[in-house]
């Protein structure tokens, strides 16, 4: 296989997998990712759409199907379009070689008949190859600023899914989720805790959780109000 050449810095998270991802209203999506990923899986089943502001979980899922392939053996991309679009749509070519194809920010691209040409071609050429094709985008297919029809009428084919942000209760289990599969236990006072300080977005959230489990381990002490108290200075 030719290896696509990608800008440094362009990777895949390791904590970016199925199990470190908490669904709220998102379990239909999840559900049809991971069925996605399925050896199985039909053409008809090939081409997913996700759609959502930022931080509802896009990415995650984009990256977390892409490990779950490899993973499997087989070989996957992640290309996030508004880190590469700089880059040129070169970056398109020869992607049918790769079992699944994970295009993210695809809204980022519409309106530049390079890139858009660049992607219709590329959907006909995984349609042949009878490869996986997973898209994320800010907003839904029909208000995509995609000019190109035939492009278009290509993502009027996909199975559409609407990523919702998490509730409050939603973010406090999904942050005692990553911390249980850190090892770490978060009672629900102190993550209630946590919520009411202003931390609202999950990356934000996440990002927090990464800086508790440095400092109970150096510490070696148990996540606590007074220890977030005395560790973060609240």
């Amino acid at each position: 296989m030719k290896p696509i050449q990608l800008p440094l810095g362009v990777r895949l998270r390791d904590d970016a997998t199925f199990a470190n991802f908490y669904p709220g209203a998102n379990a239909a999506a999840l559900g049809y990712v991971e069925r996605l990923c399925e050896p199985e899986a039909g053409w008809s089943d090939n081409l997913i759409y996700l759609w959502g502001s930022e931080g509802v979980g896009r990415t995650h899922l984009l990256q977390a199907a892409c490990l779950r392939l490899q993973q499997q053996g087989e070989a996957a991309v992640y290309l996030p379009l508004s880190e590469l679009v700089q880059d040129g749509p070169y970056l398109l070519d020869d992607l049918e070689q790769y079992e699944l194809v994970c295009l993210d920010d695809l809204d980022v691209v519409g309106g530049d008949r390079l890139w858009e040409e660049a992607l219709f071609h590329l959907f006909n050429r995984l349609r042949d190859a009878g490869r996986r094709l997973l898209l994320s985008a800010a907003t839904a297919p029909r208000e995509t600023p995609i000019q190109l029809a035939d492009m278009q009428s290509r993502l009027m084919l996909a199975l559409v899914f609407q990523m919702h942000r998490l509730s409050d209760e939603d973010k406090l289990r999904a942050l005692q989720l990553r911390a249980s599969r850190r090892g770490l236990q978060l009672p629900d006072d102190v993550g209630r805790f946590i919520l009411t300080r202003g931390v609202r977005s999950t990356g934000a959230l996440f990002e927090l959780l990464d800086q508790l489990d440095q400092a109970s381990l150096q510490a070696q002490r148990k996540l606590t109000i007074p220890f977030l108290k005395e560790t973060l200075g609240w």
